[in-house]
Parts: C-alpha cells; sequence; structure tokens
C-alpha cells in the first residue's frame, strides 16, 4: 500500500475544504487503462477458513459490523483447575465452550449485519454458520483498513457482541468481492461519509506501477495545492521564460558586476522548459527560440507561452489548461535561491591531512605494485 490521496474539495460557508483520501493498492498485471476508481474502500482479500466460498460475495445497501475480537472456538485463557466428581460433568464444560462461541455468532446475525469484519482472526465454525445465514465475513483485517472502513461508512468498532445497536453498525450502497488480476478485492463503494476514495494502479510490471504512482501523487499534490490556494501561474515553463526575460531586461540597468549575476540568474530559469523539450524528445534550442521571440513581444501577448509536448512548438498554456500554483513556483524558486547562495557563501573545505596522507600512500603503493619486477643487471 502506498501513501497516496484523492482530493474532495467540498464548500462550507463560502471556503474551500480539501479532504486527503486514501491510500493506493498496487496490483501487477494487465495495464495502465485498467487502473480503477473506487468511490469508497478496497481492501485486499484476507485469509480465509473452509465455508467463504459458500458466502455471498454481493450485497446491495447491507449493514457492516466491524470487531475487534476472536469469533473462534478456544478453550478459555485463564488457567483454571476443576475437579469433577462425576465424568459426566465433564461434558458440560465442553458444552459450555461450544455455547460461548455459538452465543456470540447469534448475537452478530440478530444485530442485522450482512458484512462482518474483524481484526482478529474468524474460524472456519464461525465462516460456516455465517455462510449458512447468507452473512459475509473476514477476518484477519488490517487495523489500518478497518479504521478506513469505519471512516467510510460511518460504523464505530466493537470489542464485544453484547448490546449491539444500529447506531455502531455501517453501511453502504455497494459491497462486492471482485477479482483484480491474481487478488481478491473487498469493496465497499457509496460510503455515506464520501471523505475517502481508493485507487486500484495495474501495470505490467512492478516498476512501471511505481512510476505511475509517483506521477499521480505529484499530479493529486498540485491539484490540492491549487484548491487551497487560488493563484496560479502558467506551466510548461512559460512562467519561467517570463521571469527570465524580465530579469534580462532589468540587468541592462544596472551597472557593474550585479548585472552579470542577474543575467546568469536569467539564464539558469531557461532550464526548465529546456528540460521539457529534452524530456519530451524535441529540439530544445529551437522551442527556446521560439518562447523567447514570443515573450519579447512589447504587446506582452506572449508571457502565457510554453512548452507544448504534443506538438513539439509552443502554445498558450493558460488556454490548454496547463497551470501550476503561484505558492509552488515561489517556493522552489526561493529553495533554488537559497541552495546557490550556500554554495557560493562556501570559501574553505576543511580537509584531514592523515587522511590525504594515507590516500597518497595507498596510490603510491599502488603504482609501486604496478612496475613489475623487471631484470637484473649481470653480475661482473
Amino acid at each position: 500500500m502506498a501513501d497516496i490521496g484523492i482530493v474532495r474539495p467540498t464548500t462550507s460557508n463560502g471556503k474551500t475544504e480539501v479532504h486527503l483520501c486514501t491510500p493506493a493498492e498496487k496490483v501487477p498485471g494487465g495495464n495502465m487503462r485498467d487502473s480503477f476508481l473506487v468511490n469508497g474502500v478496497a481492501f485486499k482479500k484476507t485469509f480465509s477458513y473452509a465455508g467463504f466460498e459458500q458466502q455471498p460475495k454481493k450485497f446491495v445497501n447491507p449493514k457492516i459490523l466491524l470487531l475487534n475480537i476472536e469469533l473462534e472456538l478456544k478453550s478459555e485463557k485463564e488457567n483454571a483447575e476443576i475437579r469433577l466428581s462425576d465424568p459426566a460433568q465433564y461434558q458440560s464444560i465442553v458444552d459450555a465452550e461450544w455455547n460461548i462461541i455459538y452465543d456470540k455468532l447469534d448475537k452478530c446475525v440478530k444485530s442485522g449485519a450482512k458484512v462482518v469484519l474483524s481484526r482478529l482472526a474468524i474460524g472456519d465454525l464461525a465462516t460456516q454458520y455465517f455462510a449458512d445465514r447468507d452473512i459475509f465475513c473476514a477476518g484477519r483485517v488490517t487495523e489500518e483498513d478497518l479504521h478506513r472502513v469505519a471512516a467510510a461508512t460511518g460504523g464505530m468498532i466493537q470489542t464485544t457482541v453484547n448490546n449491539i445497536i444500529d447506531e455502531v453498525l455501517g453501511s453502504c450502497e455497494n459491497f462486492e468481492e471482485k477479482q483484480v488480476g491474481n487478488e481478491r478485492f473487498n469493496i465497499f463503494s457509496g460510503c455515506p461519509s464520501g471523505k475517502t476514495a481508493t485507487i486500484v494502479l495495474r501495470g505490467g510490471a512492478d516498476q512501471f506501477i511505481e512510476e505511475a504512482e509517483r506521477s499521480l501523487h505529484d499530479a493529486i499534490m498540485i491539484v490540492r495545492r491549487a484548491l487551497k490556494n487560488s493563484t496560479v501561474v502558467p506551466g510548461g515553463g512559460a512562467i519561467d521564460m517570463e521571469i527570465s526575460r524580465f530579469l534580462r531586461h532589468h540587468a541592462r540597468t544596472i551597472q557593474g558586476k550585479s548585472q552579470l549575476f542577474i543575467n546568469s540568474y536569467a539564464k539558469a530559469l531557461e532550464i526548465i522548459p529546456r528540460q521539457l523539450c529534452d524530456n519530451a524528445g524535441f529540439d530544445a534550442t529551437d522551442v527556446l527560440n521560439k518562447l523567447r521571440q514570443k515573450h519579447a513581444l512589447p504587446s506582452g501577448e506572449g508571457a502565457p507561452y510554453g512548452v507544448d509536448i504534443n506538438t513539439g512548438g509552443i502554445a498558450d498554456s493558460f488556454a490548454n489548461f496547463v497551470w501550476e500554483p503561484a505558492v509552488v513556483k515561489i517556493n522552489a524558486i526561493n529553495a533554488a535561491t537559497e541552495a546557490a547562495c550556500l554554495i557560493l557563501s562556501v570559501d574553505e573545505t576543511v580537509k584531514n591531512p592523515k587522511s590525504e596522507s594515507a590516500q597518497g600512500e595507498a596510490a603510491a603503493g599502488a603504482m609501486g605494485r604496478g612496475r613489475g619486477r623487471g631484470r637484473g643487471m649481470r653480475r661482473r
């Protein structure tokens, strides 16, 4: 599972609130177009005991019971010594253990839940018991997934099956266990809270899926930032070329060496559109010349023009909806400037003389060994 989210904007009192939802599930196989978005929660199917094949795999508007207890036939954990005077009394003790588990299962069924999830084990007895009553169950659900289901469905995780009321049960529009590649997923869609979602990424190789996840994460974070800060600038290197043009024009009004610094800064800003061209496989020199000419127009109409990676030319980035949040661009320029100033402020490097001498001796020894023994001189 990866750290990624879906941006869900909601409007409240005239303000836009951004909710970050859900990690992404990665399933090797298929192609990228097989990826899909679940408007709710999806997680991989957990370990199941015999009898799960008979359980229904699809529900409409089910009630969901979330537990943090074991539903498995086990002896009581407390160490106790029982002395029996009649061997027939032993059967009553065995029956009591069965009655405890059956009482728990019966209370789960009477709650009206059609989907039972537990963080702890749900044994083969409970699995078959629920299957006979058309109830889906899954045990050993991870704590993270269980909390995500609780947040999405509005349910509450219970540590006991006593006095289960409708208020603690979750709900969703559809539940389905679905095959995705070589994995099976439990999918809860149409959740009432609407504040969580899941992306299932597909791809032919793990490396391809990892790269797609990073690209998707960057895109979502940019959208999130744009929603929280409404000021945007044209992307595709347009804002960088416009700042570069302004700095070159401003440098002509300054005397002294400062003019060289400003021109170098302006030249450095052109790296962004140049790198975009290189990544897209286009001639960076040709595209940059077109951008310089367009941004130099006195009317200023060329300010929003940036690199068009679809045609290999230039285009109006604003018109093509290639935008960047202004705060992201400002932070990037500030960080790059501070890094350059920090490097330039280093005027001396401290070296360890012992380390230098050790390296020199090692290099000399290596050269000596490479000369060979040679042939000795003849004695007279």
